[in-house]
């Protein structure tokens, strides 16, 4: 029997991702770090700043998103976010500049506590990569 699942990720411009033998996806939810496997509930949850990781036959794969929306039903996860980038993709400078332009948005005075978290995660998470 099989274990994969169907896994696609859309940005604005693209659709940025497509695999129908998908292992096992690990994505930033606000509630932590989820699992997903074949037949797993359907579920629908807000995504913050983090790492999406990828199992399949082809191997792994890891994405970094700011934010969207990841929601798996009949064996397919789709998210949708605004912002992704590849992992392999990206040179070092890209991430230290990322950084930078997220620490600049947290100095800004009145900043609402939801920004000031999601940018505080964004810095952490790209620190971790870096």
């Amino acid at each position: 029997m099989s274990e994969q699942f169907k896994l696609e990720i859309i940005s604005p411009e693209k659709s940025f991702f497509l695999n129908d033998n998908v292992t096992e996806a690990i994505i930033p939810g606000y509630e932590g770090e989820m699992g997903i496997l074949k037949d797993h509930i359907s579920i629908i949850s807000f995504l913050k700043p983090g790492i999406i990781k990828i199992f399949s036959k082809d191997g792994e794969d890891n994405f970094y998103v700011d934010d969207g929306i990841a929601e798996f039903k009949e064996n397919t996860l789709s998210i949708l976010t605004s912002s992704i980038f590849n992992l392999k993709d990206q040179n070092k400078s890209f991430i230290e500049n990322s950084i930078k332009d997220a620490e600049n948005e947290l100095n800004k005075e009145n900043l609402e506590d939801q920004k000031r978290y999601l940018f505080n995660q964004k810095i952490e998470v790209l620190k971790s990569i870096n």
